[in-house]
């Protein structure tokens, strides 16, 4: 019987424990994905507890704590920081074959170095334990990045972003790069009138002109796209339920904008209309800069209606949607594709049914100009965990080719999640071990070793290509 998380962890052959020993764990990470705060790392600040740190903002451990009977007093609500750590420690033992108790784990691990089980009796001396170290030295926000060996990270922002903290970072001679990636969605969220045009009021301050109608929304998000790229973006992100490609014509979209504009409510087909070109007109941009783009699908946002209405969005109440993806996402990707304009693309789906259809949709749209330009996204949110990511990946091997894929990302609000780009290399380190011991791969640990390198940093840092993105 295996000790649990030793240093053989989800290794089962020699063959992976020296891939992953002697090639994944030296590698740096390189985090194109997540939504830490620039603030905190500009101002490297300073957690009082493991509450602030670990569990506030932490959707994952809170659906867990509500799912084993937690109060939302002690998730999301106003009770004293010990008490909702407390919680989180007597919940974690019914974690069992969830990802949280790995991940637990592995962050108590790196960097804290404390080995023991998270549960209602150790819950005190963690908290000592990990309290302590974090008023020490080497624990700020920038401590805990350098710990891990981040060489990037691409945080997540909004075009009306001023981008200050990503300058100030850069001016303090922090030696991760620290980069905003571009993430759009609100200025096509035209189903609640309201909101929309509160944000295009917004996106007229930011950019400094008039948005008296639709040329003048796209002029306008295409000055703040020049910024961006300007302050060392070079990425863009759009989360949605599914990729919106209708048929639209100029005069319908003006009518629809004009329409939105005074107030008025937007039928389904012309949300859907005005969502398509909004889409069309953001791949056009991130070409014409040499951005890559990301589309994260699939999400059902906000089921529970009087929760969302009680705590907001994020708060742990989204799902795997079922709606159609491919012929959308095809019509899309072609549409650019035939006016020269797709740019690097980046595919994630939420919904596992859809793996072999996005592995699939990739391989329409290489065109031999960049290796893997269409990438087959990491197992994301409800897939990042031991079988979503084998899946994943045995859909990309079959389909196209694994030893181009650009790896693992955290897509976390916490600076202790960088242990799950650990949690992926010993899956991908042990399911090339396997294929070794099957004799379905050769024993060359060479090119076994090289692809395990390439994957977990190089291939990233060669595809992104932000060498050239300066602020």
């Amino acid at each position: 019987m295996k000790q649990f998380m030793d240093e053989d962890f989800l290794l089962q052959s020699e063959i992976a424990k020296e891939l992953y020993h002697d090639h994944a764990a030296k590698m740096p990470i390189f985090d194109y994905h997540c939504h830490i705060s620039p603030k905190e790392i500009a101002d490297d600040k300073r957690f009082d507890n493991m509450t602030q740190i670990w569990l506030n903002g932490d959707h994952y451990k809170w659906r867990a704590m509500r799912a084993n009977g937690i109060d939302e007093r002690y998730c999301t609500g106003d009770a004293p920081d010990w008490e909702k750590f407390e919680k989180w420690a007597e919940t974690v033992p019914y974690t069992l074959r969830n990802p949280l108790y790995h991940w637990t784990h592995l962050e108590l691990r790196n960097p804290f170095g404390i080995k023991d089980l998270l549960n209602k009796q150790s819950a005190s001396s963690i908290w000592d334990r990990c309290n302590e170290q974090l008023n020490s030295e080497g624990f700020s926000c920038r401590g805990i990045i350098e710990k891990a060996n981040v060489h990037t990270i691409c945080t997540t922002d909004d075009p009306i972003d001023t981008l200050e903290y990503h300058r100030s970072i850069k001016a303090s001679g922090f030696r991760v790069n620290v980069l905003p990636a571009w993430r759009p969605d609100a200025a096509m969220m035209v189903d609640i009138p309201a909101t929309f045009n509160s944000y295009v009021d917004k996106l007229e301050k930011a950019a400094n002109c008039s948005i008296s109608d639709y040329a003048g929304l796209i002029s306008a998000i295409d000055k703040r796209h020049q910024f961006f790229h300007n302050n060392g973006c070079r990425l863009s992100d759009h989360g949605l339920d599914t990729v919106y490609a209708a048929d639209y014509t100029g005069s319908e979209i003006l009518a629809i904008f004009t329409k939105v504009r005074s107030g008025k409510s937007l039928t389904a087909d012309e949300i859907s209309k005005f969502k398509s070109v909004m889409l069309y007109e953001f791949g056009v941009m991130d070409h014409s800069r040499g951005w890559t783009q990301q589309f994260h699908l699939g999400a059902l946002r906000n089921n529970n209606t009087r929760l969302f209405n009680q705590l907001g969005p994020d708060k742990g109440f989204d799902s795997i949607g079922d709606l159609e993806i491919a012929r959308p996402l095809s019509k899309l990707l072609n549409k650019l594709d035939m006016e020269n304009k797709l740019a690097k693309t980046v595919l994630y789906n939420l919904n596992p049914r859809d793996n072999y259809l996005i592995a699939a949709m990739a391989g329409n749209f290489q065109d031999g100009s960049v290796p893997g330009k269409i990438q087959y996204g990491s197992g994301w949110w409800f897939l990042d965990q031991k079988d979503g990511m084998e899946e994943q990946m045995k859909a990309l091997s079959n389909l196209s080719l694994l030893s181009r894929f650009v790896g693992m990302l955290t897509d976390s609000r916490s600076f202790l999640s960088y242990p799950r780009h650990e949690y992926f290399r010993r899956i991908l380190c042990n399911l090339l071990g396997n294929d070794v011991v099957n004799g379905e791969i050769p024993a060359d640990m060479k090119l076994l070793g090289k692809m395990v390198e390439d994957i977990s940093f190089n291939n990233a840092e060669k595809y992104f290509n932000f060498g050239s993105a300066t602020i």
